[in-house]
């Protein structure tokens, strides 16, 4: 590349090193913005890592101790000896604007790497023999990587500020809150006492094993959601969208039959009906993605691409150990894989500040024990599930293992679903049940004799 396409500016680097060696309390003050590859010169880059390795050690700097760090690594003479340390401290007269700086030398460095990355993704764009997919992976690692290094921002806040915050967001919740719900809403009236809707900036695990109904679940809440006013996105990446689409049908339609969808045997009534529950289904706001080799990297790119159209106030993943967890590191086992897509999930969360709903499996021990009940020990492949859940929400129908009744509350099993909430950061732990019909498809408070005006 041409000098042009390499922004830097060398004199503001040897100003930066100059006032770092100069002054004692310099590195503290950009040993946290700065890191030696972000120096455009070589031998500046050299003496900044002595510089940051003895920050971090604790040890006194000044020309002497610079110089003697240097020598020790062999790299003196390579930067210019001695003389280059007293020229340094000679171009720089205070630290006064050292942070100001700091913030233009990471910007240049910023936008080197976007050239650079930039670079090599058209190189990989113009290559046939690469597969698309991993040059759309490329692209996708290449955001994440700049919007990671730009979004350095100090979030230090002292408590006036901070008190400033809470009551603004203290506000909104008394604003927003309707009969004790902030966020958003599920439709089961005893699971939103218990979590106050599904909260901003929360992941929201439910688990279970297969066939149980992780999405149908998963499916009832983007319709209470969406009922709500709220946008949802749907990465389904199990189910095809058409089959969400029957599920969704089925529950906004007063009866038609589940298997008579799937077959075609449709009455004329059935399809009347399909037709106007289409209708309505057709206004609310939510959108599905299908695509069956997502990736975590790909999710947050669409959800950011929604959020920034303002269409994006949830976001379900169905599921997790489906997700393409291919990566540039290698020998990772699956529970590390797991385990980085499951922060991968919380961030984006918190990035978003809306709640995420991430889908994964149990594995069989719940099945081992007498009443099949599942436990949060039983969460596949990663205790980091657990870790960084907010929320972790197990399901669990007594009826599929033959029980005539749930043990624990002595219900009649019979179309009796229960929302085990394991655990919950912010509010009470406990059960929830509900009622559901027998394909699943429509789910109602268990204290209802009729299903939820759906």
């Amino acid at each position: 590349m041409s000098e042009i396409l390499n922004p830097h500016d060398s004199d503001l680097e040897a100003v930066v090193l100059g006032a770092c060696l100069a002054e004692t309390t310099a590195m503290v003050l950009v040993g946290d913005k700065l890191r030696p590859e972000m120096f455009y010169e070589i031998k500046y880059a050299e003496i900044y890592s002595a510089l940051l390795a003895m920050h971090r050690a604790g040890k006194g700097i000044d020309i002497i101790t610079v110089k003697n760090e240097l020598a020790a690594r062999g790299r003196l003479e390579a930067i210019g000896g001695p003389y280059e340390l007293t020229r340094l401290v000679g171009r720089v007269a205070s630290s006064a604007h050292l942070e100001q700086h700091a913030c233009i030398l990471r910007g240049m460095y910023l936008r080197r790497e976007m050239i650079r990355g930039l670079h090599q993704l058209l190189v990989s764009a113009a290559d046939e023999s690469v597969d698309l997919d991993d040059s759309l992976s490329l692209l996708h690692r290449l955001m994440d990587h700049l919007e990671g290094e730009a979004s350095f921002d100090d979030h230090l806040r002292n408590m006036d500020e901070l008190m400033l915050d809470t009551l603004k967001q203290m506000d909104a919740r008394v604003a927003n809150n309707r009969n004790g719900i902030t966020g958003v809403p599920t439709g089961l009236h005893d699971l939103d006492m218990m979590t106050a809707g599904l909260q901003p900036g929360d992941l929201n695990v439910i688990a279970a094993r297969p066939s149980v109904g992780k999405t149908a679940f998963a499916l009832h809440l983007a319709l209470m959601a969406g009922r709500a006013g709220k946008h949802v996105l749907v990465n389904s990446l199990e189910m095809q969208g058409e089959r969400l689409g029957d599920r969704w049908l089925c529950a906004r339609s007063a009866n038609i039959d589940a298997g008579h969808l799937k077959t075609g045997l449709l009455s004329a009534d059935e399809q009347r009906q399909a037709l106007d529950a289409a209708r309505e289904l057709a206004r609310l706001p939510i959108y599905v993605d299908d695509n069956p080799k997502m990736s975590m990297d790909h999710i947050r790119s669409s959800a950011l691409l929604q959020k920034s159209k303002g269409r994006c106030d949830m976001l379900i993943i169905d599921y997790l150990q489906l997700c393409d967890m291919k990566s540039e590191q290698k020998n990772r086992n699956r529970e590390q894989e797991v385990a980085e897509a499951s922060r991968k999930a919380k961030m984006l969360a918190k990035e978003l500040n809306i709640p995420v709903i991430l889908l994964c499996q149990l594995n069989r021990e719940c099945e081992m024990r007498g009443d099949k009940r599942p436990a949060l020990s039983d969460l596949r492949e990663s205790g980091a599930i657990e870790q960084d859940a907010d929320v972790v929400m197990l399901l669990y129908r007594p009826a599929l293992y033959g029980l005539p009744v749930e043990r624990k509350s002595k219900l009649s099993s019979e179309g009796l679903g229960v929302v085990i909430v394991a655990k919950n950061r912010n509010g009470d732990i406990g059960d929830v049940y509900f009622s559901h019909n027998s394909s699943l498809t429509k789910i109602w408070n268990y204290e209802s004799m009729l299903p939820l005006d759906m």
